[in-house]
């Protein structure tokens, strides 16, 4: 009795939130029946896609008429395609989001109230279900895919997920409908959750119980080919993460704010200790006065996350070259590099400057501009340091 009523319950509610429950499925046949009538013992109103199955899929789904919504086609086009294509119908039906459930039978519908009370707590989110992956009957080379797309979602979003892989989510369908995608296959649900990070959609997850058997499961994940695929997708999120959206949100959080608050909130009340404090800001002064000019932000950023250091700390301290102090850390380059390697050399400054005046003296220069980095890097440090300490000393 209290399973039917919590069944009605989130029937109710999900009609309420505008929420339905999509299925893509590919040649299934052994779990469809099984996934499907359980996502309607909890939903009335579900969308099923088949993906150009070749197997009694569709056979099996037609059985279904007037209880679902049915789309077919052939040939088969992969699972991010089959989740826009319903993403799509969804938002042409009036939903605003969709519970996806994968049809290899590994997810349980009963979970579908945990989404319906995340979406409660945080509306507007992309909500992916955690699953256990230290279980027994978790496949290895499941768990390495969990780690390494779990590491690359979070350096291109800097959002912690446990599980950035499970297919039992909750889109908010209309929000994404107004974003653009150009993956069709198993990546797809790499690039949506990254795009929807970057747009401001709350990314978030629930916990969710995963069943893995051997003898029904049927998995379409081509190792090598949907794996390079997503490498070369991860390549390319890295790359707009590094020399853009990274770099954007630091200054929308600077613009947020007062240069006093910005300072007092995000370096010196900051919840990361003075010494990482410190590193950070060594680390963007090095980058700021190495001669690595037009991929200073890219690098600095990219090696915060890497070393785990403050990033808007090291991307402030890496501003140390701005253009009015550009001149005089080339001059102390020079300088360095002249010591360093005995020569001397003249440089014309009055009418800036060009890459003609260092091509006969580039060794001298980026050698004396690293070590400048380095020397200029670790007094900036000291000072940090310094700084920092009194701070927390006066405050005690």
């Amino acid at each position: 009795m209290q399973g039917h009523l919590e069944k009605s319950l989130s029937q109710k509610l999900l009609q309420e939130l505008g929420c339905c429950v999509l299925i893509p499925t590919y040649n299934n046949e052994k779990t469809l029946k099984r996934v499907v009538d359980g996502a309607l013992e909890w939903s009335n109103d579900v969308i099923v896609v088949c993906d150009g199955a070749t197997d009694s899929s569709l056979s099996i789904l037609q059985g279904y008429k007037g209880s679902i919504q049915l789309i077919s086609y052939t040939p088969n086009q992969g699972k991010g395609n089959a989740l826009q294509v319903g993403f799509k119908k969804a938002v042409e039906l009036g939903f605003d989001y969709a519970i996806t459930i994968d049809s290899d039978g590994q997810h349980y519908p009963e979970d579908i109230p945990n989404f319906i009370n995340k979406l409660k707590e945080i509306p507007g989110s992309l909500i992916v279900g955690s699953r256990n992956m230290d279980q027994d009957t978790v496949p290895g080379k499941s768990n390495f895919g969990h780690k390494f797309s779990n590491f690359w979602f979070r350096f291109e979003t800097g959002i912690n997920l446990p599980d950035t892989q499970s297919g039992y989510r909750l889109y908010p369908v209309k929000k994404l409908a107004q974003l653009n995608f150009y993956t069709k296959k198993f990546e797809f649900e790499i690039e949506v959750m990254v795009k929807a990070a970057w747009n401001d959609i709350p990314v978030t997850s629930v916990p969710i119980k995963v069943l893995y058997n051997p003898e029904e499961r049927v998995t379409h994940f081509r190792p090598f080919k949907d794996f390079t695929r997503i490498s070369i997708l991860n390549t390319y999120l890295v790359t707009l993460a590094l020399l853009y959206y990274k770099p954007r949100n630091i200054i929308r959080t600077f613009k947020k704010k007062s240069l006093k608050d910005f300072f007092f909130e995000n370096i010196l009340k900051s919840q990361d200790s003075i010494t990482k404090k410190t590193f950070s800001v060594m680390l963007g002064i090095f980058i700021g006065c190495s001669p690595v000019w037009g991929f200073q932000t890219a690098l600095v950023i990219a090696l915060a996350i890497v070393f785990r250091l403050n990033k808007t700390i090291a991307f402030l301290a890496s501003n140390v070259s701005m253009p009015p102090l550009i001149p005089f850390i080339v001059l102390a380059g020079i300088k360095c590099g002249e010591i360093v390697t005995g020569q001397r050399v003249s440089f014309d400054f009055s009418n800036g400057i060009n890459w003609e005046m260092f091509q006969d003296h580039i060794l001298l220069f980026v050698v004396g501009s690293f070590i400048f980095a380095t020397l200029f890097s670790i007094v900036g440090g000291l000072v940090t340091f310094l700084a920092l300490s009194s701070y927390k000393s006066m405050r005690k």
